[in-house]
């Protein structure tokens, strides 16, 4: 995901309730599943694990109130690759979760990093989910 201001982040939270539907009416989301597949790759010496989400993966995630969503999503990408519950890399996929739609529509894969440091959620998103350097080129 490319690197965003955390002015961009406020604007997007802010667009987002400003166009929410109103608190009464009940939102529809797509049901899961809602990740597709995943695979680990290389870049250099460096491992990520490129997350495949689904249209409802897509259609759900950037939307308000989908924090039961996203532990299922994560528990999906679990279930496909166990080697995956590493120190930080829920903490990258729900950044994803919640912004890669937004800010990046469509992109093929959320790539999510063991080697990344651990930070705050404000540096996380400050970062565009790639705290800790670049992100890898594919």
């Amino acid at each position: 995901m490319r690197r965003i201001s955390a002015t961009a982040v406020v604007v997007a939270v802010a667009l987002t309730v400003a166009v929410a539907p109103a608190a009464s009416a009940t939102p529809v989301l797509a049901p899961p599943p809602y990740v597709d597949h995943v695979e680990w790759a290389k870049w250099g010496d460096l491992s990520s694990l490129r997350v495949y989400p689904t249209a409802s993966g897509r259609d759900t995630s950037g939307r308000p109130g989908t924090a039961a969503q996203a532990d299922q999503a994560w528990a999906e990408v679990l279930t496909l690759s166990p080697d995956a519950a590493i120190s930080g890399m829920r903490e990258q996929f729900v950044c994803h979760w919640k912004f890669a739609e937004i800010f990046e529509p469509g992109k093929t894969s959320w790539n999510l990093e063991p080697w990344r440091p651990e930070v705050g959620e404000q540096e996380m998103v400050a970062a565009g989910c790639n705290p800790g350097g670049t992100e890898e080129p594919f």
